[in-house]
């Protein structure tokens, strides 16, 4: 089975209708969210109902830190661009909604494959796998073979071999790569709604489970619109200017 690993959505529904149809164009048979559906983007609501009708249908999606404090609401004590990104979210959205993020586990497991937002070791501290060392941690911490969590906005591999040798490499977008069963791997799709690589292309993998291969993707989507759709709201403006940035950047 191809199953599609999609991960720090942020509310970008532009980015998330191309993430869905590519996979869907490559024989994505289920879909995984890693998290962080809401937050930065203007559309939390579509996101999270698209999500949603999936998930009915056997998909997989687990709770991510934005998503948590969304369900939580802000607080006194926040940064004002983020206490305004909250209530705004929180503002789109209806009890359904809000209930179905409140739902969500830490973490899923399916077969030999575990789903997380952060990490393993400790799912709700939101600690991120910055390299080697946290990629280990995480690996340690299950029995199964693959590990997929979001969290970073920008695509990563690690294994772990038997004897606690470790390795990583930064993938090549559209490369299948062999994952063999004497290693542990943990594998960070980088972000479908916010890329932080320099390239402003959705992120999203494909993991066939059958034939043991796992392929990074990078799928181009109208960012302009993305961007408008942000002007349009309430949200702050550096939010959209921030969208923009990356995509002059990405030129």
């Amino acid at each position: 089975m191809k199953t599609a690993l999609i991960t720090d959505l942020h509310a970008n529904r532009q980015a998330l209708e191309a993430v869905l149809e590519h996979a869907r164009s490559r024989g994505a048979e289920g879909f995984a969210f890693l998290g962080d559906f809401v937050g930065y983007g203007a559309d939390p609501a579509w996101v999270l109902d698209t999500v949603a009708a999936l998930t009915a249908t056997g998909s997989i999606a687990v709770l991510g830190n934005h998503d948590e404090a969304v369900i939580k609401g802000s607080t006194p004590t926040m940064r004002e661009e983020a206490r305004s990104v909250l209530d705004w979210t929180r503002a789109q959205l209806n009890p359904d909604q809000l209930d179905f993020l409140a739902a969500l586990p830490l973490t899923r497991q399916r077969g030999d494959c575990l789903f997380v937002h952060a990490n393993a070791y400790a799912p709700q501290g939101w600690e991120y796998t910055q390299g080697r060392l946290e990629a280990i941690r995480s690996m340690n911490a299950t029995h199964c073979r693959y590990t997929f969590c979001g969290h970073m906005h920008e695509p990563m591999l690690y294994n772990l071999s038997a004897t606690g040798k470790a390795g990583d490499f930064t993938p090549v977008a559209g490369v299948a790569i062999p994952l063999p069963i004497h290693r542990q791997w943990l594998a960070i799709p980088g972000s479908c709604g916010q890329p932080r690589d320099g390239n402003p292309a959705a992120c999203y993998a494909l993991f066939d489970d059958q034939q043991a291969l796992l392929s990074f993707e990078r799928v181009p989507y109208d960012v302009d619109a993305a961007a408008a759709t942000l002007r349009a709201s309430t949200m702050p403006p550096l939010l959209a200017a921030r969208m923009a940035q990356r995509l002059e950047q990405g030129r």
